[in-house]
């Protein structure tokens, strides 16, 4: 399987039945096709759907059903429009229980860098500064690195997307919880080693006895 997939595979067992679930655009969108038929979730997306399912089979893309990237989905039975008002309120009244978002850069602090890179076009932050900040439950789904360069690093250099400490960093590589003494190494995945993790990470890492081999959806 490619880095993405496995990004969204472990990702998904972090999915509690019954909760609502915010995907960022890119990666996270990813999740909802991994997720066993059991699990009754509803996913939300900034541009004002409830109850968001898996992109659609080729030619069955309706062009008013779609994701806050503008991608293809499919609703679920139960599943409702909202507008921009309700569907910010739901995330600034504290009503997700998780988000899942991309990221550019991560600090030992658990800052969360994801919304621009200076001198680059900047379509605008999207909802995550308030995803980041209303949601109960933030993870991060992101490469370990970009173009051979560390992404997990002692202070981000890219403008913060919020000063609230996201709760799980998942990459190809490995699962990295952020606490008050620092990002914890909790898995790594089966083919590299806890060597492999701290080469490239920049940030230093604590490393326990606990660690354990990355567990993936099926």
């Amino acid at each position: 399987m490619d880095v993405k997939e496995r990004i969204a595979r472990r990702v998904a067992l972090e999915v509690k039945p019954g909760t609502l679930v915010n995907l960022g655009i890119g990666l996270p969108t990813m999740i909802a096709n991994y997720l066993p038929d059991h699990i009754n979730v509803f996913f939300q997306s900034e541009n004002g759907v409830v109850g968001m399912g898996a992109p659609p089979p080729e030619g069955f893309e309706d062009p008013n059903l779609t994701d806050a990237g503008g991608g293809f989905v499919s609703a679920v039975p139960g599943a409702a429009s909202i507008d921009s008002v309700m569907s910010f309120g739901l995330i600034r009244g504290g009503h997700l229980d998780m988000t899942v978002l991309g990221g550019l850069q991560v600090d030992e602090k658990g800052h969360l860098a994801n919304w621009m890179i200076p001198g680059k076009m900047v379509p605008g932050m999207g909802g995550a500064m308030d995803l980041v900040s209303g949601a109960k439950r933030v993870i991060v789904a992101m490469t370990h690195t970009a173009k051979g360069k560390p992404k997990i690093l002692p202070e981000c250099t890219l403008p913060l997307t919020s000063l609230r400490r996201v709760s799980l960093i998942v990459t190809e590589m490995a699962v990295i919880e952020p606490t008050e003494d620092g990002l914890v190494l909790r898995e790594h995945a089966e083919d590299v080693t806890v060597s492999d993790v701290r080469a490239a990470t920049e940030a230093n890492l604590i490393v326990g006895g606990d660690v354990t081999p990355m567990q993936l959806a099926a």
